[in-house]
């Protein structure tokens, strides 16, 4: 009987060591090494400007990654980076502090970099009716409208696409 117990006990510790052993080999193979990537973050605003952004993430599991990542888009992907891109419903910090609505030498409706008298054009809009314009409209372009925010970016294009001339197709 004695002889029993202890082949059934060594049997059991026998079992109970297997099952241990099995454990650590499947949380090895749950444990993997992080994978570094360069993760480069593309914002496009409302202006067509685009900004980037770049780091270096450790990436544990792909469905984490992307799951941080929602509402961004995949541009590009490779061994060495991610490219995401997302469009911003808003304009671009550049415009906020340093752009201004103007109108070039040549007539054309444009955002500025800058007074509209540095010529320094960051987008062209379309041509204007000069003629159409108050006195007051004209010298606030060629003086320079400051771009303080979307709402007011939106107000001031749609009010001078009233006085653009009709496009010709040559």
């Amino acid at each position: 009987m004695k002889l029993k117990l202890v082949f059934l006990s060594i049997l059991l510790t026998g079992i109970a060591w297997i099952g241990s052993v099995s454990s650590a080999s499947e949380q090895t193979n749950v444990i993997t090494a992080a994978i570094e990537r360069k993760v480069v973050l593309q914002r496009v605003y409302l202006d067509g400007e685009m900004s980037e952004e770049t780091h270096t993430e450790s990436i544990l599991a792909m469905e984490d990654f992307w799951a941080e990542y929602v509402g961004w888009e995949l541009v590009d992907q490779n061994n060495e980076r991610i490219v995401l891109k997302k469009n911003e419903p808003d304009i671009s910090p550049l415009l906020k502090s340093n752009g201004f609505f103007g109108i070039s030498e040549d007539g054309i409706f444009s955002i500025f970099n800058g007074k509209p008298e540095e010529q320094k054009i960051i987008q062209s809009f379309f041509q204007l009716d000069i003629e159409k314009l108050e006195v007051k409209e004209q010298e606030e372009l060629v003086h320079g409208i400051p771009i303080l925010n979307k709402n007011q970016y939106e107000k001031v294009l749609e009010a001078y696409k009233s006085y653009s001339l009709p496009y010709n197709k040559k």
